[in-house]
């Protein structure tokens, strides 16, 4: 395999904003009297037989381990006293809509990545402003003066690491990384908080001894790209402040879907279920969080033997309901042939979207 010399562009002026628990803020404002008190953005269990699952919470809720795409029954067993609201998404995405308006005040180079986070590009801008950290402060301002609503922002040189600034002080926190800042920052940082680092990921991480940024520092960059491929290109360069992609401004997607992989296999439709239940609701989340509706719902099954099977249903219209996706879902399963080896792997996807 070839091995591209490094070349970093520090060039460009980016910023990421970020909003703060935007669901859950945007109801906290309308409501005064949520002020202070944990607020789940989802169907309250109590009143769904224990389905449903969390949009987003208040950062009172995430004091109990509440967290986004985690299950309502487990988020009311984790905070009982929380507030359930079932969230309305026309609402947040006309919210979001004036949070854009604000970004093009300074820049259309704009890369929303959903309703509620956004990369953007000031290196030239409206305003000819050459300060990027005045920029973000400036958005800031304008946010909460107008809207009465906080975000978080990273500015450096490029997306990845603006994006990791934008996370290191929530809520309403400010983080700039400048090219000689890069591998420090990165160097004593997790490796489970680098962005675009999954879960699975991490766990082979750990399995050769990589815990930080300075742990993978350490890792020659063919081992990185022999374990993880593309990805192990991509991590040896991040880790040294490396990410040249620009921001786009047309990035379409054509469909959006979860799947799980189980240790145990699953035997019984009332497991079965539950989980096309939560891997719905978490479809429903993404859907509604990148601003997207569809009309065909696709079930993925892989049984005990690795034999795999796909089932799609068109729906008269365009859907982003997590009750209406779980009900297609269900539906495509009880039509599949009787098939008693246990599931090794589901999956939920919308997409024509």
């Amino acid at each position: 395999m070839l091995i591209f010399p490094l070349m970093n562009d520090t060039s460009r002026k980016i910023i990421h904003i970020d909003m703060d628990a935007f669901f859950a803020a945007v109801e906290i404002r309308d409501n005064p009297k949520l002020k202070g008190k944990p607020v789940i953005i989802g169907r309250d269990p109590r009143q769904t037989g224990g389905r449903g699952v969390v949009s987003t919470c208040s950062y009172e809720a995430r004091a109990f381990g509440v967290h986004s795409a985690m299950s309502s029954k487990e988020a009311y067993q984790r905070c009982p006293q929380a507030v359930f609201i079932s969230g309305n998404y026309e609402k947040y995405l006309a919210v979001g809509q004036e949070v854009r308006a604000i970004f093009k005040r300074y820049t259309d180079i704009i890369e929303p990545m959903s309703i509620d986070e956004a990369y953007l590009d000031v290196t030239e801008n409206k305003l000819g402003i050459s300060s990027a950290i005045k920029i973000a402060r400036l958005i800031q301002e304008d946010i909460w003066r107008e809207l009465q609503l906080t975000a978080s922002a990273g500015v450096s040189y490029n997306k990845f690491l603006a994006k990791m600034a934008s996370d290191f002080q929530k809520p309403h926190g400010l983080t700039v990384i400048l090219p000689e800042e890069a591998q420090d920052f990165l160097k004593d940082m997790d490796i489970a908080k680098f962005h675009g680092v999954g879960k699975k990921t991490v766990e082979k991480l750990h399995e050769m001894g990589i815990y930080t940024g300075g742990d993978l520092l350490e890792i020659p960059e063919i081992t990185l790209i022999d374990r993880f491929g593309r990805l192990g290109f991509d991590l040896y360069r991040k880790v040294r402040g490396i990410h040249n992609s620009p921001v786009k401004t047309n990035r379409i997607r054509k469909s959006i879907g979860k799947e799980k992989t189980y240790s145990k296999l699953l035997t019984q439709e009332e497991d079965i279920k539950k989980e096309l239940t939560l891997l719905a609701g978490k479809v429903a989340l993404s859907l509604q969080k990148y601003e997207k509706s569809g009309r065909i719902i696709i079930l993925k099954i892989r049984y005990a033997d690795f034999s795999t099977l796909t089932k799609r249903k068109s729906l008269e219209g365009p859907t982003q309901d997590a009750d209406e996706i779980t009900k297609i879902a269900s539906q495509l399963y009880d039509s599949l042939p009787s098939n008693n080896q246990g599931i090794r792997l589901l999956g939920v996807t919308v997409s024509g979207l």
